[in-house]
C-alpha cells in the first residue's frame, strides 16, 4: 500500500472505527476481491464489537498489497460520506497521488547492485528475511504466486513459529520458480505488499 494511503488510514483510524459497520458489505467485498484471506475474515468477525472489527480490518489493510486501498474505497458504497471525506483529504495531502507509480522507493532500489538483484537468494537470505517480515508476510507470498491453500499449509505446519511458516513459503516459492526466483522478483513483491526496500537491503548487505 502506498505510504500516503497508509498514513491516511492511520490518521482516521479511530474515526473510521466508530462509523463503519464492516461485517455487512465491506468485509465480504474485500474477501470477494481477494484483498482479505478467509482466515483474516474469520479474525475480523471474531472481534467482540463493531468498533473492534473495524480496527482489526484497518490493522490488516496496509499489508494487503497495492490494490487494498482502492478496493477499500470501492467497498464504501453504503458509507459514501466516509469515502468522499477520504478522497477529499487525499487530494489536499502533499506527496504522491493515488496512482500506481513506484513512489520514492524506486530510488532506494538502486542501492542494490544488479549482480545481487539477478541472483537467487540463499537459505540464509530467506531465513533473515522471514525474521524481518511482520503481518505483511501473507501478502508477499501471495504476490510471489503462492495460493491460499499453500499459505494455510505453511501456517498449519508451523503453528508455533511465524518465522517457520514464512520461511517455508519462501523456500517453496524458490523451489517452484527455480532460476526465476531472483532477488529482484522478491523485491517487487515486497514493494507490492508495502514493505520498504531497506528491509531486503538489510538482509542482503
Amino acid at each position: 500500500m502506498d505510504p500516503v494511503h497508509r498514513a491516511l488510514l492511520r490518521s482516521h483510524r479511530l474515526e473510521l472505527s466508530g462509523q463503519l459497520l464492516v461485517s455487512e458489505t465491506i468485509v465480504p467485498f474485500l474477501y470477494q476481491e481477494n484483498v482479505l484471506t478467509e482466515s483474516q475474515v474469520e479474525d475480523i468477525e471474531s472481534q467482540p464489537t463493531n468498533r473492534h472489527k473495524s480496527l482489526k480490518l484497518l490493522e490488516l489493510l496496509p499489508s494487503r498489497g497495492p490494490r487494498a486501498f482502492h478496493c477499500f474505497l470501492r467497498s464504501l458504497d453504503d458509507f459514501s460520506w466516509v469515502r468522499d471525506k477520504l478522497l477529499l483529504e487525499l487530494q489536499t495531502r502533499p506527496g504522491p497521488g493515488p496512482g500506481p507509480g513506484p513512489g520514492p522507493s524506486s530510488t532506494d532500489v538502486r542501492r542494490v547492485p544488479d549482480s545481487v538483484l539477478q541472483k537467487v537468494p540463499s537459505d540464509r537470505d530467506l531465513s533473515r528475511l522471514a525474521s524481518r517480515l511482520g503481518s505483511e508476510w501473507e501478502a508477499v507470498l501471495m504476490d510471489l504466486g503462492l495460493s491460499a491453500e499453500d499459505l494455510f499449509r505453511c501456517r498449519s505446519d508451523h503453528r508455533l513459529s511465524t518465522h517457520g511458516a514464512v520461511l517455508a513459503g519462501l523456500v517453496q516459492w524458490r523451489r517452484s520458480e527455480g532460476k526465476k526466483a531472483t532477488v529482484q522478483r522478491l523485491l517487487q513483491s515486497l514493494q507490492a505488499a508495502g514493505v520498504h526496500p531497506s528491509v531486503l537491503e538489510d538482509v542482503l548487505m
